[in-house]
């Protein structure tokens, strides 16, 4: 699934789509207000924390993530392209988000806004208005991994992998953000940082190799503190083409608070 893009085919893309690209700035709105690409919209992902991931909370997570693709004005003859200030996990939580309601027209800028500017490609600071819309969106709940579904892959012995995408020091229990310290049972530390060089993706050839310990055939979930960083190397595996991809929405937040559930605090 390729949806990672570069600057030119995204400058090649707005002189082409135009009423079909929707193009998402998602960086805090003090940064889009100093200088985006013309025609962005702004929504701050980091603001859109979910945690709890219990079937309850899935409802509700479907409720309001529906109403903000309408409020964005995405449909299915869109194509959405997320940036963030590099190739980050905010945007990447945006393409998961798409293909979590089932819309695989969606994208990131490889390096985003800092290498768009450095290439030289045009901005604007006016503030563009969103189109809404009253779409239905089917659920694709093959990208998403609950907290019993966590559960049960750790208790089970199928072939999964679970790629803690946070900094080694969270993966020990050395840096605490939640009620527990240390990383779930059986998790793989991988931090998200290693997908990139430069503040851009590593060359395809460079992260299929970094990744080449998991066969194809291996189910994948990844998680990290709040869903975001796990959104990155979600998007980088379903890049390289591993099929069977999950992100765990609820992540350390919710795992690392429920003093019922089993830890571990080293590797």
């Amino acid at each position: 699934m390729n949806t990672i893009l570069n600057s030119s085919f995204l400058f090649d893309m707005m002189n082409h789509l135009q009423s079909k690209l929707i193009l998402v700035d998602t960086r805090a709105f003090n940064e889009y207000a100093q200088g985006h690409i013309p025609g962005a919209v702004n929504i701050d992902l980091m603001q859109f924390h979910w945690l709890d991931t219990t079937r309850q909370g899935i409802v509700q997570f479907n409720k309001q993530m529906k109403l903000l693709l309408n409020y964005l004005g995405i449909d299915s003859s869109s194509h959405v392209v997320f940036y963030d200030r590099i190739s980050g996990p905010t945007a990447s939580r945006g393409v998961w988000l798409l293909n979590y309601f089932s819309l695989q027209n969606a994208f990131i800028l490889d390096g985003g806004f800092e290498y768009w500017t450095n290439l030289n490609y045009p901005t604007e600071t006016t503030t563009n208005q969103f189109q809404h819309n009253k779409s239905n969106y089917k659920i694709n709940k093959s990208v998403l991994a609950d907290v019993q579904y966590v559960k049960d892959s750790i208790n089970s012995d199928k072939d999964v992998v679970i790629i803690d995408c946070r900094s080694e020091a969270e993966y020990l229990g050395i840096i605490v953000r939640a009620f527990h310290r240390g990383h779930i049972p059986k998790s793989k530390n991988i931090d998200w940082i290693h997908n990139l060089e430069n503040e851009n993706f590593l060359e395809f050839d460079k992260l299929k190799k970094f990744y080449s310990f998991i066969s194809n055939q291996t189910e994948i979930i990844t998680y990290c503190q709040g869903g975001y960083r796990a959104a990155n190397t979600y998007l980088v595996l379903k890049h390289l083409g591993y099929e069977n991809v999950r992100m765990y929405l609820g992540s350390w937040g919710e795992w690392g608070n429920n003093p019922n559930l089993p830890v571990e605090k080293r590797g």
